[in-house]
């Protein structure tokens, strides 16, 4: 909505434009006419008023709002495999064009474009899919770290205390064996 739309939405619900008082604007737009402009001097001031006078300036909406981004970035790797796939598909694709113009126009070039074509097809096939493989890998390496759930770390506590009675209990035939018995507590 423009300034002129403000005004006169502002008119017609009784009111005046809001103003904000500034202090010396940095630079104000010398073609943008502001309020009372006929009684202003140079630069938006009053005539006659010292530099460091307020000056009443029209309140206008900014010309963008800062927003948060919807979703994150892509990381570093899987946007450049990103960006590689685009440029070899974009280039394919203007090859696939000139192939189908020289086929038009009966060139001996066409052959050996469509030979390209075919294999700009292949090329770019394989940037897509290392694009998705990247993703991939980048998922599993960095990707969310994720809370085992109460009935894996009970199973996983429970291998561990068989493993470790496991091997408790090699330990303890070792050193019979290493004693010079058969294995057996007793000799009888």
């Amino acid at each position: 909505m423009g300034t002129v739309e403000q005004r006169e939405r502002a008119a017609d619900s009784g009111g005046k434009p809001r103003t904000v008082a500034r202090q010396a604007p940095e630079g104000p737009d010398r073609d943008i006419p502001t309020v009372g402009s006929a009684r202003e001097g140079t630069h938006g001031r009053p005539a006659g008023a010292g530099a460091s006078a307020p000056v009443e300036q029209p309140y206008y909406k900014p010309l963008w709002i800062e927003e948060t981004a919807r979703r994150r970035r892509l990381p570093d790797p899987v946007r450049e495999a990103a960006v590689r796939a685009v440029l070899i598909i974009a280039v394919t694709l203007v090859q696939a064009v000139v192939a189908f113009l020289f086929t038009l126009a009966g060139s001996w070039l066409a052959f050996p474009m469509v030979l390209g074509g075919v294999a700009g097809t292949v090329v770019a096939t394989w940037a897509a899919l290392d694009v998705w493989v990247t993703r991939q890998v980048w998922n599993q390496r960095y990707g969310v770290v994720s809370a085992p759930s109460s009935t894996a770390r009970a199973l996983r506590r429970e291998r561990r205390r068989a493993r470790r009675e496991e091997r408790a209990a090699e330990r303890a035939q070792e050193r019979i064996r290493r004693r010079g018995g058969t294995g057996r507590l007793s000799h009888s």
